[in-house]
C-alpha cells in the first residue's frame, strides 16, 4: 500500500490534495529537487525492482533517488492515490544519440475529457519541473528551469528543451498506452543489456530553484538558470561518495561492488 504522507514529507509538500492542476504542478516542481535522479543499482550490477515496496523502501524511506522506470512509476501511484487519471507511455531516447530502444517512461495525466498534460520526474538533467500541456504542439511552454515545447513526427510526438536559445530533442513516445508488464519487461532491457545506457556510466541529477545538478561519472556540473556553468572533477571514491551525499542526497551503496564499480567510473 502506498505510504502517502511519507511520500509528501518526503518531498516537501503540505498543500491539498485534490487532482488539480495547481496540486500537479506544485508535486511536479518539488519531487525533482527532493528525490534525486541516480543509477547506481545497475552500475553495481544490483536488480531494480518496480513494486511498490520496494520503490518505497528506496525513493522514500531511504536517502536514495533512482531512474526514470523508478521515479515516473512512483510518480504515477502518488497521482493516482490523489484522484488523478494517469497512463504510463514509452518513449525513445534521442538525446544526443540515434533513436533507439524504448528505454524511457512517461506519463499522460487527463485532467480532464479536453485537458491532457505530461508529466516526467525523471529524465536525468533534463527532467522536467513542470507538466507540459498536451499536445500544444511547437509552443514554448516554460518551467522554473528550461522552456520546452511537443513536436510530432510521422506517427510519433518529440518532447524538446530549449538549450542555449536551441531546442534540442529529448525522446520520442506514441500514444499506446503500457501496462505494468511492459514496463517491467523495459526495465529489465535497462538493468540487464549489455548497451543499456545505465550500466557502465554513472549519472545523477537533482535540481533546486534556480539551477540542476548533474554528475556523469567523476565530473560534477551546476547549470544555472542565468546561464552560467561551472564544473567540479572527484580523484577518489571518498570524494565521489561525499559529493553523492551533500550535492544529491544520496547514501550511495557500501561494500568491495560498490567501492569497486565507483573507482571505474573515475578511471
Amino acid at each position: 500500500m502506498l505510504d502517502l504522507d511519507s511520500y509528501l514529507k518526503r518531498i516537501g509538500y503540505s498543500g491539498p490534495r485534490e487532482p488539480t492542476l495547481a496540486n500537479l504542478r506544485a508535486l511536479h516542481a518539488l519531487h525533482p529537487r527532493a528525490i534525486p535522479f541516480e543509477n547506481l543499482d545497475t552500475l553495481c550490477g544490483v536488480p531494480v525492482r518496480l513494486d511498490l515496496d520496494s520503490l518505497q523502501r528506496k525513493l522514500v524511506h531511504g536517502r536514495r533517488g533512482g531512474y526514470c522506470f523508478e521515479q515516473n512509476t512512483l510518480f504515477r501511484q502518488v497521482l493516482e492515490a490523489l484522484g488523478f487519471e494517469v497512463i504510463a507511455l514509452a518513449a525513445r531516447v534521442v538525446w544526443d544519440r540515434p533513436a533507439g530502444a524504448r528505454t524511457h517512461m512517461v506519463l499522460l495525466v487527463q485532467l480532464g475529457p479536453d485537458d491532457p498534460y505530461l508529466a516526467d520526474v525523471g529524465f536525468g538533467g533534463l527532467t522536467l519541473t513542470a507538466p507540459l500541456r498536451f499536445p500544444a504542439l511547437d509552443a514554448s511552454q516554460a518551467t522554473p528551469h528550461e522552456a520546452f515545447r511537443v513536436g510530432a513526427g510521422n506517427g510519433y510526438f518529440e518532447i524538446a528543451a530549449s538549450i542555449r536559445e536551441e531546442w534540442k530533442p529529448l525522446y520520442r513516445f506514441s500514444l499506446e498506452p503500457q501496462l505494468p508488464v511492459d514496463i517491467e519487461l523495459l526495465n529489465h532491457y535497462v538493468v540487464s543489456h549489455a548497451d543499456s545506457p545505465m550500466k557502465g556510466r554513472l549519472v545523477a541529477a537533482r535540481v533546486e530553484s534556480d539551477r540542476r545538478f548533474g554528475l556523469g561519472n567523476g565530473v560534477l556540473r551546476q547549470h544555472r538558470v542565468d546561464g552560467t556553468t561551472d564544473e567540479r572533477r572527484m580523484t577518489s571514491v571518498a570524494e565521489l561518495r561525499d559529493v553523492l551525499r551533500a550535492t544529491f542526497g544520496i547514501d550511495a551503496p557500501t561494500g568491495a561492488a560498490s567501492d569497486a564499480a565507483l573507482a571505474r567510473v573515475l578511471e
